[in-house]
């Protein structure tokens, strides 16, 4: 018998033992457009210890390189945790099944499962999964759909027409929700955010809104609620229940991701992405990434929605031992330029050895030349520390290894 058989027979035999005792899983669906705050919210619910529960944790990415299992993994080891790529609304529905059905051989070890999906998916075929296919039902219930919405972006999404027969998944993300978070509020007046509120309710007005900053909010407003009400979807969907209903996304949005084992010159890519947002910032979306920074043993996570750029070293995520130093990189948007965006996250990776070494007497610029002396290499994530000769040895960090800031010193 194969391995995926004998996982077949163990989730029957548990599901069996469940139905008899008359068990059913809560399953909550975290969705929200990109860039919005999902996966923090995700992290906080993990983080608590008020609901008493163990999740699954099923993790949908759009692309083909993730970036949020990986920190889901860093804080919630003892979760399970499936990781899906592609559209979980599209050809990859018939995954999310394999996966639920997988799960049945571990339902001693979690209360309950929790779906991210992708922000750019409709939750209508992810909701539609708990209601069409009967070894599913048997086990697991829908419980909520829970909506991230980002204040500071909302509008623009929300208002954005699409070509015929696209869907706004924005909107529709919105109108399927029970529980809906209205976050980043700290980013907008109050004026911009009643604006939001008034726009959200004309969508939605049954759901719970719910204010948030950085997406902290009470988990038990969020798991556990038995929300999800199947006739009041049907009231503004009656073709909820079509299992065969195209779904269309806007086919000028892409995905666009990159990997690599090896390690980056965070000041380089810190300076790509400043000059990034001032040209293409309208057109991306969402990105992010997990990079390893050479002359650091923390890990360098950063994020970004639009013009909205925060990365560090913050959350004590660090490099294991055994662990392999890889970066990880994922842009989302309209019509993006891949062999350019590939082209400069190359350059930012460390190639070969330093052009100084420790102990060289070199030129820093500070405004003006100055003669400095190398004293640390990769000091810090920068690839020279250095010594100036200005009769108070002051120290400064050279951020790139190029003649712009430090160079040899002439004869």
């Amino acid at each position: 018998m194969d391995r995926e058989a004998i996982v077949n027979a163990v989730g029957e035999k548990l599901t069996a033992e469940a139905i008899k005792q008359g068990r059913v899983l809560p399953v909550t669906v975290l969705t929200g457009f990109l860039g919005a705050g999902k996966t923090t919210l995700l992290n906080h619910i993990l983080e608590s210890k008020e609901h008493g529960m163990k999740f699954a944790i099923i993790e949908n990415e759009f692309g083909e390189v993730g970036v949020d299992d990986k920190v889901i993994k860093e804080d919630s080891e003892e979760q399970v945790i499936e990781v899906m790529n592609g559209c979980i609304c599209c050809t990859v529905r018939g995954d999310l099944v394999k996966v639920l059905k997988r799960l049945r051989a571990k339902l001693n070890n979690f209360d309950g499962v929790i779906i991210e999906t992708t922000g750019l998916a409709d939750p209508a075929p992810v909701a539609q999964t708990f209601f069409v296919d009967d070894d599913i039902k048997a086990i697991y219930k829908l419980d909520g759909i829970i909506t991230v919405v980002d204040a500071k972006h909302a509008l623009e999404h929300i208002n954005e027409e699409k070509p015929e027969g696209v869907e706004n998944e924005a909107v529709e993300q919105i109108a399927f929700a029970d529980r809906i978070i209205l976050n980043k509020t700290d980013l907008v007046d109050s004026t911009a955010l009643a604006e939001v509120e008034t726009a959200i309710k004309k969508i939605n007005n049954h759901a719970d809104l719910i204010t948030a900053q950085h997406s902290k909010v009470d988990p038990k407003c969020l798991v556990n609620i038995n929300a999800f009400s199947l006739e009041r979807v049907l009231e503004f969907d009656p073709e909820f229940m079509d299992t065969d209903g195209e779904h269309q996304h806007d086919l000028s949005v892409s995905s666009i991701s990159f990997k690599f084992e090896g390690e980056v010159n965070v000041n380089k890519l810190e300076r790509w992405i400043g000059e990034m947002l001032q040209t293409e910032a309208n057109n991306m979306f969402r990105y992010k990434g997990m990079l390893a920074v050479k002359g650091k043993k923390e890990k360098f996570l950063f994020q970004g929605v639009h013009m909205l750029f925060s990365g560090g070293f913050e959350g004590g995520y660090t490099w294991k031992k055994d662990e392999k130093r890889e970066c990880r990189f994922v842009f989302i948007g309209r019509n993006l330029d891949k062999t350019m965006l590939e082209e400069r996250f190359m350059e930012c990776k460390v190639e070969g050895e330093l052009r100084f070494k420790v102990g060289d007497l070199v030129e820093a610029y500070v405004g003006k030349w100055t003669p400095a002396k190398i004293i640390r290499t990769w000091d810090d994530g920068n690839p020279y520390r250095m010594e100036l000769e200005d009769g108070e040895r002051t120290n400064i960090w050279g951020p790139e290894d190029v003649d712009a800031y430090v160079r040899a010193r002439k004869e």
